[in-house]
Formats: C-alpha cells, structure tokens, sequence
C-alpha cells in the first residue's frame, strides 16, 4: 500500500498553526508545566481521558479550564467528595406534582470537558457512574440512556493516595484512562513569575482559538499519520515485556510485576505516539514517539508486587528498565 507521506506532512502543518496558538493561549494563564499541557493536548487530539497527580496548587485546575477556553468548549469542574452520590454527578429524574410525571433534570456530567477534581475521594458508586460515561460516552438515568456530546474528555485530578480520605481507584477504571500524568512543582524561575503575577494583580484571559468541529478536523488528520508495521511491533513487543518481562531477558522484573499492560495500553500507547508526530509536525510515527509517551500511559497500567514495593521500586522504574531494554526498530 502506497502511503503519500509528504501529503499527509501538508495536512499536518495546515494545521499545526492553530495548536499552536491554543498553546499559546494557555500559557498566558499557566506558567510552566510543559510536558503537561502536551501531554493535554495530545489527549485532545485522541479522544483519551486524564489522570492527573500532583499535590494541590499545581496549576491543574488552571491548565485544564485554560484549555476548554481556548478550544470553545463546554466545561464544567465537578468537586469530588465522600458523600457525592451519582445522581449528583450523572442526574436524577425529577416528579412534577402538576402534570403527574416525571422530568429528568441532567448533571455536570454533560459537558465536553470534564474536570473531576480529587477523584479519589468519591465512593465507589460515583466511579461506577463516571465508568459508564468514560466508556460508554452515554449515561443512563432511570431506565433511558443519554449520549454525551463529543469531543467527551474527563480530566481527573487525584492526590497522592498517601493522603488521608483518599481511596485507590479500581484498577478497570484506571485503565480506562489514557494518560496519566504526575505534575511535579514548578522551578524556582517559574514560580517566581507566578508570584509576581498575584502581587502585581495581572489577569490575562484565554480567547477562543479553536471550536469542536474544527478540532473534529485535526483528529480526523492525527488519523492519517502512518504508522509502520515495525513500529506497531515495537509497542506490542514494550506492552508485551510488562507482562512477560523473562522473553525480553528481563527475568529480574518477574517478581516485580503483579499485573501487566492490557491490550488498551497497546491501543493507547499507538494513538498516543500518533498525536506526539503531529505535535512534532511530522507525518509519520517514529519509535522515539512511542518512547516519548510511553512512560505517561503504562504508569499507572504496571501493577507491582509488594516485593516491589519492598525494594522502593515503582511502576515508573519497571517501565524505563522495559524501555531501555525493548530492541528498538
């Protein structure tokens, strides 16, 4: 199959110009953070949802209602708490004493963007709910199912389990998410900038730049971007070294790895590495691609053993040993 490779590089740069004003758009508000909001932008270019991690006051928040206002999307913050219920998050059915019937009033959940702040402090029927509508792009209230309206991205952000109120997700949960992003503190430089734009009273705001059907468009070009077979094998033959690390003359990583990737870590790990060459400007998809993002979507997929934990070794240290050690194409 003949694949035109300069035409599809056209399409890309066609394009590229205006992700790269939503960047621009998005920096005036957040300082920083680089890898995040690449990280953002490549979930938005592939339809995937978000985990983030960091402690509070990281410019999560901020980062992602900057991005819903640069891309004219709807956006709704749903607060996640102990004693949220799923009607507060999806919508209940509502009686009306005078026509004798029933009304369904809908939820936060219907928005484009969705930010679910401290995720992990919500029970385990508010997952179940959010579950539905992260799979399913519909929730069901009653007994009628509602389609959501695309583009349809959770963005969670999850404190350190260490914390205290907080609950470990399920693990079927988790993997639904495509990405998962640890947001670390800003240098001493760019926290600097953040200081002096409080004390100095400076507010930018974000202006529109994009809208859903035309990044509809984008993703519709991060579709086309070719893949070869050889790098297609080489993110089967990194998924695969998670869960039988002893083929790929890894047998010291055996006792560490309770649960490999699943075939979604394969799926995701290829769309990813797409959305990167686009953001890179290329119309094709290099192994350093798949090794740029592989961290962020295998992370939170590696389950470790408690021999793991013994050692201090986390599922961050599993997968550059994997990286390092995969033969690349």
């Amino acid at each position: 199959m003949h694949v035109d490779i300069q035409r599809i590089k056209e399409q890309v740069l066609q394009h590229s110009d205006k992700l790269e004003q939503v960047r621009a758009e998005v920096r005036k508000v957040l300082v920083g953070q680089d890898v995040m909001l690449s990280r953002l932008l490549i979930a938005m270019l592939t339809g995937g949802h978000v985990l983030l991690e960091g402690l509070p006051g990281l410019a999560k928040t901020t980062a992602i209602k900057a991005l819903a206002s640069a891309l004219r999307c709807q956006f709704n913050r749903i607060q996640f708490t102990p004693d949220l219920l799923p009607a507060d998050l999806i919508g209940t059915m509502i009686y009306n004493p005078r026509e004798g019937s029933f009304g369904t009033r809908k939820g936060p959940i219907f928005a484009n963007l969705i930010l679910a702040d401290e995720i992990n402090r919500a029970p385990s029927k508010v997952q179940s709910a959010l579950l539905e509508a992260m799979q399913e792009h519909q929730v069901t209230i009653g007994d009628q199912s509602y389609r959501l309206e695309e583009p349809f991205l959770v963005l969670a952000t999850q404190n350190p389990i260490e914390q205290e109120g907080t609950y470990p997700l399920p693990e079927a949960q988790v993997d639904r998410f495509m990405l998962k992003i640890i947001v670390d503190y800003p240098t001493k430089a760019e926290e600097r900038k953040v200081v002096d734009a409080v004390l100095d009273d400076i507010r930018r705001e974000v202006q529109p730049v994009l809208d859903p059907a035309h990044l509809a468009d984008i993703k519709r070009v991060v579709g086309t971007l070719y893949m070869d077979d050889k790098v297609k094998d080489y993110v089967l033959d990194v998924v695969a070294a998670t869960r039988r690390p002893e083929d790929f003359k890894l047998s010291a990583l055996k006792p560490l790895i309770e649960f490999g990737a699943s075939p979604r870590a394969s799926i995701n790990l290829c769309l990813a590495a797409r959305a990167n060459a686009f953001l890179a400007g290329r119309g094709y998809v290099t192994p350093q691609d798949v090794k740029d993002i592989a961290l962020d979507v295998l992370r939170h997929r590696v389950i470790l053993t408690y021999e793991a934990e013994a050692e201090s070794m986390t599922s961050d240290d599993v997968v550059r040993k994997v990286l390092e050690s995969v033969p690349v194409p």
